[in-house]
């Protein structure tokens, strides 16, 4: 009997524990519902709370001197706040907002594809069809469904009194639907009218005292302030794909998918810098819906502010002056043509592009790409992009960062240093140019003229072809290639946007003839460098031979541009070009000589020029008329700034000389 006893011990002890659990369970149920019911009723129906999101602020672009380029404007809006909108007097604030904006000329945001007209309703000349398809599927109407069966059906959904007139109901049908499609919510306001008027602003507060709901709030839209000043280096936004979102949720800063993000350019190269954080608030309102309390629970943080090296006056007059040129090219080209019958004398020159350096650290002081385009129609208008796509010159193409060119005889101040170093040439070498080099049969070089005896210091001013090609068959394909990648040719020069790497001939060919040596030594064969990358060069050149990191950010500072976060500035040298002292100065004599010499190519533009000028002209052959090309730096004694200019099929090298000058009347006018 014990033993039975003792068996039946634990499960008595757990029924027992299973009948006080519940029984704490009971009482405690009873506390809540029976004795203090009424209490945590009244609690409850005394306080909701919403979470509302605040949004971010993008941080701005600005120049090296403080001048913006990409900022954030203020602009003004009217807003519905559900949490404090009476529903029951919400269609009386619709009808006199819309009459206020009326009488001041500004426009409430209309997402609805319905007009009156002449007593009727018709399907606005302006709607897009995908509008009008996505309106007739929130109606559950048939594609056959004309504009008053759509009217009709909007005013049943949204229950519109038949008292008011067609128009008005027609406004209210409007809001209505607006709200419906931009998801009103307690945590969602929606926005009545956008970038409104002061006279509104002004109209609206005072007509709509103690009126709840509605708020007049400022809000930021990004903007350049000169749009058609740098659009390939500044960059534009964009919705942000899957493939980014995906990859930004690894980052530091929270993203979205219905978030914007810099698609190319600074916007993009500094999209975790730009970016700001949103901030969240909590509101709590009573059972009537009058909201009792706010509190903000995250702060939102604005993204950093970025500064470029650009300078925006210089910027400008390459801009200008890059336009000019390209056009008197090409009219005199076309001048040309019509005079002598001869095609291919640059009336087809349509595009170019100019990079201006700072020789003490390669920072981009500008940088224009040939044509532009309008930064802010780029981003707003889809019909604007259209037309930019469908242009056959491809304006939204950077020739300046991505361009690659063949580059002609600026070449061959490269040419003449490797030669030198290796001791394949001395100053004193003469060649005879009879025009025509054809050491090899399959790869004849033609020359300007039969300039006869050359030696280097002819040979660079008036740019012999036939010494060059001489010279460089004897430096050979290898050696020539591997000078100039030292002076950053067919190499990343550093910027922080994207850029073309260029081909180097020989290093880049993928078939080789020893006979092609010969049109590489004269810029030709498979050489194709970038604007900048050639600006780079001479730079180089000019800082005696150290080549340092070609930059395009100046530094990072906080949206207030107090602290300072990140600071480039500093000089990075990127290594040594490996010539000595002696053999580059006498080739930066000739390059002196080029401009300052009667004989030399450019001394019709810069012969007589206030500063001493080192430059180096050419020509590149290509499908079409030839292009122009033109390096240089100066002052030639203490150099200041380096520039290169390609004019794509410019034929005379006048024109892209005048950038350069146009340039550098602008930085030296002081």
């Amino acid at each position: 009997m014990q033993k039975k006893l003792r068996g039946k011990y634990p499960f008595v002890v757990c029924a027992v524990l299973v009948l006080l659990a519940a029984a704490v369970f009971a009482v405690r149920l009873a506390d809540w519902q029976l004795v203090h019911g009424g209490e945590y009723k009244r609690l409850a129906e005394r306080s909701t709370s919403f979470n509302a999101d605040t949004p971010a602020t993008r941080g701005e672009i600005l120049d090296r001197n403080g001048v913006g380029l990409v900022t954030n404007i203020t602009h003004y809006k009217i807003v519905f706040d559900k949490l404090y909108v009476d529903e029951s007097k919400l269609d009386g604030t619709i009808l006199l907002l819309s009459d206020l904006l009326k009488k001041t000329g500004d426009k409430w945001d209309n997402c609805l594809p319905v007009a009156v007209r002449d007593g009727g309703f018709v399907f606005r000349d302006d709607a897009d069809e995908d509008d009008i398809d996505e309106l007739k599927d929130t109606l559950d109407k048939g594609k056959d469904a004309d504009a008053r069966a759509c009217f009709d059906a909007l005013c049943k959904r949204y229950d519109i009194s038949e008292k008011y007139s067609d128009e008005q109901r027609l406004t209210l049908a409007s809001v209505r639907y607006g709200m419906e499609l931009k998801d009103y919510s307690n945590s969602n306001p929606y926005t009545f009218a956008s970038d409104i008027s002061r006279d509104a602003v002004s109209a609206v507060s005072e007509n709509t005292q103690g009126v709840g709901g509605v708020d007049v709030q400022t809000y930021l839209v990004r903007s350049a302030q000169n749009p058609t000043l740098a659009p390939h280096i500044l960059g534009a936004m964009g919705a942000v794909t899957q493939e980014e979102y995906d990859a930004l949720s690894y980052g530091a800063k929270h993203y979205e998918i219905t978030d914007d993000v810099g698609k190319f350019g600074i916007e993009a190269a500094f999209e975790d810098e730009l970016k700001g954080e949103g901030g969240t608030k909590i509101i709590q309102r009573n059972s009537d819906g009058t909201v009792v309390e706010t509190v903000e629970t995250i702060n939102a943080q604005p993204g950093n502010t970025v500064y470029l090296t650009l300078d925006s006056k210089l910027q400008q007059v390459a801009v200008d002056s890059l336009a000019r040129n390209v056009k008197a090219a090409q009219a005199e080209g076309k001048a040309e043509s019509a005079s002598t019958g001869k095609k291919l004398q640059g009336e087809d020159c349509e595009t170019g592009a100019v990079v201006m350096l700072d020789v003490s650290d390669f920072s981009v002081l500008a940088a224009a790409s040939f044509p532009t385009y309008d930064l802010n129609k780029y981003s707003d208008s889809y019909d604007y992009y259209t037309q930019l796509v469908e242009d056959k010159r491809s304006p939204m193409f950077d020739r300046a960062f991505s361009g690659t060119f063949a580059c002609g005889s600026v070449f061959k101040p490269c040419v003449a240093m490797a030669a030198l170093e290796e001791k394949v040439i001395k100053t004193d070498t003469k060649v005879f140019c009879t025009q025509k080099y054809d050491y090899y049969p399959s790869n004849v070089v033609e020359c300007m003229h039969r300039h006869e005896t050359m030696d280097l210091r002819g040979a660079i001013t008036q740019s012999c072809n036939y010494f060059f090609a001489e010279t460089g068959r004897k430096l050979g394909i290898d050696t020539m290639y591997l000078y100039a990648e030292r002076f950053g040719l067919g190499e990343y020069t550093g910027l922080e946007v994207e850029e073309s790497k260029g081909s180097l001939a020989g290093r880049d060919s993928t078939t080789w003839q020893p006979g092609n040596t010969v049109q590489a030594a004269i810029g030709q064969s498979d050489n194709a460098f970038t604007p900048v990358q050639l600006a780079t060069y001479a730079a180089t050149i000019a800082n005696n031979g150290t080549r340092l990191k070609t930059h395009i950010v100046s530094k990072i500072t906080d949206y207030e541009r107090k602290t300072t976060i990140a600071d480039y500035s500093k000089p990075e040298k990127t290594g040594e070009c490996g010539v000595s002292e002696k053999n580059m100065k006498i080739v930066q004599d000739d390059m002196l000589s080029v401009a300052r010499s009667e004989d030399g190519t450019a001394y019709k533009v810069f012969g007589n020029y206030r500063i001493k000028v080192a430059a180096k002209t050419g020509t590149a052959e290509n499908s079409g008329s030839d292009h122009t090309t033109f390096i240089c730096y100066a002052p030639y004694d203490k150099p200041k700034v380096a520039i290169a200019v390609v004019l794509e099929h410019g034929v005379r090298g006048k024109y892209s000389m005048q950038v350069a000058k146009d340039l550098m009347d602008a930085y030296f006018k002081s």
